[in-house]
Parts: C-alpha cells; structure tokens; sequence
C-alpha cells in the first residue's frame, strides 16, 4: 500500500503510527528493492564483520544491494570473501570529504526504492533490514528507525558472525548482556515508541535509518557542510518534510566500541551545538546568545503587500522584526518588476512605487521580495501570515506559536474583523498534507485538521487591546504591550511541551484575499509616486 497513506486507514495524528500494522517477521511477501549504503573510512576489520551479518539476512537477496562508499581510506578498503552477492565499494564523489557527503554518495549511486543508511560499526540481526523495509511496504512516508546497543568489540571472525546472524544466536559472539543500552531507545520506550512524541526525530541519530528514496531526495540528502550533528539536522528536515517516525525494536543491532558521548559527554555536546543552532530553531536553548541573525530563522512572516502603501509596509515589516521572537525572516510577496538595469525611475512609471519598495529591503537579507510563497516554508518551522494593516504586536508571533506548541496544533487562524485573518501554520503538518496528496487550501486545511489540528482565535488574545486615541488625531492608540525577554532567549516552557492535541471547530483555511489590506483604496496611504502624480495632475 503507498500513495502517503494505507488505504482504508485514518490519516497518522502527529506521530501516532497505531494505524499502520506491518505484517509478522518471516510472514510476508517482499517487493521493493532495498540500498545499503554504508559510509566508511579504514576500519576495513569492523565492516568485514558488519557486511558478513548482512550476507546472513532474512530479507531477499534479489531485492537487496550493498553499497560501501569508501570516504578516503588509506588503504583504500576492499571487499571481503563473506559478503552479500550484490556488494560493491565506491569511493565518495570527489571534492568534499566527511559521513554527510559519503552517504549522499551512494545514495545517488542505489537504484532500491528504499534506501537504508548502515553505519560501517553496525552488526545487525538476521531480520534487520526485513523489520525496518515492512514499514516502507505499508507508506511512503515513513522513516524507519532501528534498535541498538554499545559492546566493547570482542575477537570475531566474519565466518563466526555470519553463522551466529544465520542462525539468530549473535549471543554467540557478543556479550549482550555486558552491553550499555541506547539513550534513544530508553526514550523511544518512555513515549510509546514515539507515539507521544512531539519531536521524534531527536532518536532519529543516523547509524541505522531507512525511508524512500523519494524522501531521501526531496529533503536534498544529508547537508555536507554539517560535520557534527549531520544525521539530527538531516532527520530534523525530514520531520519539516511531513514524515512519520517509526522505531522497530525487533531490528536489533550491536555497535562495535562506546558511544563518544559516553566517553566525553560535554565535548560531544560543544562540538555539536553550532551548527545545530544554526540549522534546527526548535532548539530554543541553543539560541541564547540575543540579537544574533541565524541560518534558518524560526518564524517566516508572509505579507501581500500589492497596492499597499509603504508607510504601512515599513511599519510592518518593522513589527514583524522587532517582536519578541527575534530570528524572523520577511516575504514581501507583490508582483514586483523586472529590474530595469540601474534606470532613474520616472514619476509616470506604473512599477515605480513597487521599485522603491523593493529597494528600500534590498539590503536587508531578513526581507525578500518575491512574487509567490512555496507549498511549506521548510526547513523554517512556522509560517505566519496576515494583512499589511495589522502588523504583529510585539508579543502576537510568540503568543500564536505558544497556542499552536501547546496544543499541537498545524494550523491557528486570528479573525481581524474588517482587516480580515492572520494564519500561522506548522511547516510539517504542512509537509504531510502534501505527502497525503493535498494541493489546494481547502484539502491542505482538511489534511491538517486531521493530522494535527486546527483552531480558530479572536483578535483580543494575541494583539494588545486598542484604546482611546487621547489627543484626538483620528487614529486609535494601542495598549502598551510589555515584552518579556525575546523568545529565542528561553527554551520551550515546560507547558508548550506537555500539551494535547486540539480540534478546530470550523476549520475553514482562509484563502489569499483574506490575507491582504482590506483598507478600500481612498482611505490607504499613498506612496511616494503616487502623491507626486496627484500632485502634478497626472492621478
């Protein structure tokens, strides 16, 4: 069964993978052809072992390929007698180096429709590859995580280990009772294999993983310029991208040596930490440091600004930069002119006002100018979007992800009144939409009604209340508003992280035209341009 969902069974909610009920070990048929890919570089000893336990496998040979990308290994490593019949050894691509770039490798190298990423210290079980490629059988959007323990490496044979995965006895060769347990796998036990998870892809750490290899694609592979951390960054794209986690505990594995955070918790944790805080904004306690700009923001703020006047556009993009969540990023979305190659612009020119608008954001890398917004914003976990006439408050962005975080929810639509909605939206429930097969808003809005939830809010509890205008200009004041110390300098408060799911008791997605200016155009500001031609009679 694929097509993003098992037919005939409800949509996945969060990550509550019940629905799916994979066939029993050694009780079914296998299809899809399935890749090894294995990065590695010297210890040609440990994969002798890891690549005799997979000649051992209980999945077919026929649908099975091994592909051992040497990353660089001096000597270069070679192919030993116990191997599975279809095994080669590639070198990585040339010009870059490193686990990310190797895996990338011999993906674009496999021809399986499932790719299964093996580190080359992993010795599996006989029913490893067939316990995590069941899954993959049942949809296509599911990653496929497997079970492992640590064991100081005993004196093995490939010949013993072979026959020890042949006959399920890996007892035989290695002390499992001596062997230090997983952390993930404590975690995966704690949350109901990760149904109750809010962020399963944190277990998701790389040695043994498996998905589509259409997943694997659209998410662009494993980033080469993270060298530290590169699965936990890659496994949080894929959660941006939709899919589902799901740990099979009867793919057991045995990693040859200790865990290097065992070893040197700390280290591990400092080498990591940049480019995790960098690339992953859910992680708020990484992003201390204020005022800081930061790879991939956590909030992307949609504004249609065609016909509106700059005034109200500065004011907002000014507002959207200055809340209390800091690493926004801006997309100012207009049918915006072809540069014209440095020429003057002419009071009579119909683009005018929009080519100085777009100049005056030209060299804020916060704010782009762009004529559309994609499907999902990934890798940013939130997209807001709302009219140029009500700019956020300085607590309206916090506030709506705090609603969306505590009650899980995809999708938070604010009714304006006259103003119209303002739309936050959650980047993966956006992603499984897609990977349902949902393409217009009214699907988008139904797909994530059921996978994650939406509501429906009014105004009053996200943006400060409007009061009296005391000197009688003619524009209402606004409450002060207090700010707390910005968003990106706290974590996720413990309320955020415990919440239940929550239901939408309408449900409808507002569509484009209640997402711009609704001011009827007499009473909108004008631009620049346009006050020089009303001036000069050319209105």
């Amino acid at each position: 069964m694929t097509g993003g969902a098992a037919i005939g069974l409800p949509p996945i909610r969060h990550n509550d993978y019940s629905p799916l009920k994979p066939p029993g070990l050694g009780g079914w048929e296998p299809s899809l052809p399935v890749s090894v890919v294995i990065p590695a570089r010297g210890g040609q000893h440990r994969l002798d072992l890891v690549l005799a336990a997979l000649a051992a496998q209980s999945y077919p040979g026929h649908l099975m390929e091994v592909i051992v990308v040497d990353d660089g290994s001096e000597p270069p490593l070679r192919l030993p007698e116990i191997a599975p019949a279809d095994t080669r050894i590639v070198p990585a691509d040339p010009g870059r180096w490193g686990i990310a770039h190797a895996v990338n490798s011999g993906a674009a190298r496999a021809d399986g429709r499932v790719l299964q990423r093996l580190d080359s210290d992993m010795v599996v079980c006989r029913e490893h590859i067939e316990a995590l490629a069941r899954w993959h059988h049942l949809s296509d959007h599911v990653v496929a995580i497997g079970a492992k323990t640590f064991i100081e490496e005993p004196p093995a044979t490939p010949a013993r280990v072979h026959e020890a995965v042949r006959t399920g006895s890996l007892e035989d060769v290695f002390d499992l009772s001596a062997a230090l347990p997983s952390s993930t796998e404590k975690t995966i036990a704690r949350l109901d294999g990760l149904r109750a998870s809010r962020n399963p892809y944190h277990v998701c750490t790389g040695p043994t993983v498996s998905m589509r290899r259409e997943v694997f694609q659209a998410v662009g592979g494993l980033d080469p310029a993270v060298p530290r951390g590169e699965d936990t960054e890659f496994a949080y794209r894929l959660a941006q991208h939709g899919v589902v986690f799901v740990p099979d505990m009867a793919a057991r594995a045995v990693h040859l040596g200790l865990p290097a955070q065992r070893l040197d918790r700390d280290r591990a944790v400092r080498l990591v930490a940049p480019y995790l805080a960098h690339r992953i904004p859910l992680r708020r306690d990484l992003r201390g440091d204020r005022g800081r700009r930061w790879l991939v923001p956590y909030v992307e703020v949609v504004l249609h600004v065609d016909g509106a006047a700059e005034e109200r556009v500065r004011e907002a993009v000014g507002a959207a930069l200055s809340g209390s969540v800091g690493d926004v990023a801006v997309a100012l979305v207009a049918p915006w002119p072809e540069p014209d190659g440095g020429r003057r612009p002419e009071p009579d020119d119909p683009d005018a006002d929009l080519r100085l608008m777009r100049e005056h954001f030209a060299h804020d890398e916060r704010v782009r100018t762009v004529t559309g917004v994609s499907p999902t914003p990934a890798p940013v976990p939130f997209r807001y979007t709302g009219p140029v006439a009500v700019p956020p408050g300085p607590r309206t962005l916090e506030k709506m992800i705090d609603a969306l975080q505590r009650d899980r929810l995809g999708m938070l639509t604010v009714d304006l009144g006259a103003d119209g909605t303002a739309v936050l939206e959650r980047t993966e429930a956006l992603g499984r939409a897609l990977l349902l097969g949902a393409r217009d808003p009214d699907a988008v809005a139904a797909s994530v009604r059921a996978t994650h939830g939406v509501r429906r809010g009014g105004r009053a509890e996200f943006w400060p209340a409007a009061r009296t205008d005391p000197a009688g200009t003619g524009s209402p004041a606004r409450a002060p508003e207090s700010a707390p110390p910005s968003a990106e300098t706290r974590a996720e408060p413990a309320r955020v992280r415990n919440g239940a799911p929550g239901t939408d008791p309408g449900g409808r997605r507002p569509g484009p035209a209640g997402r711009a200016s609704t001011d009827p155009p007499a009473r909108r500001p004008q631009g620049l341009f346009s006050r020089l031609r009303a001036a000069i009679g050319q209105d």
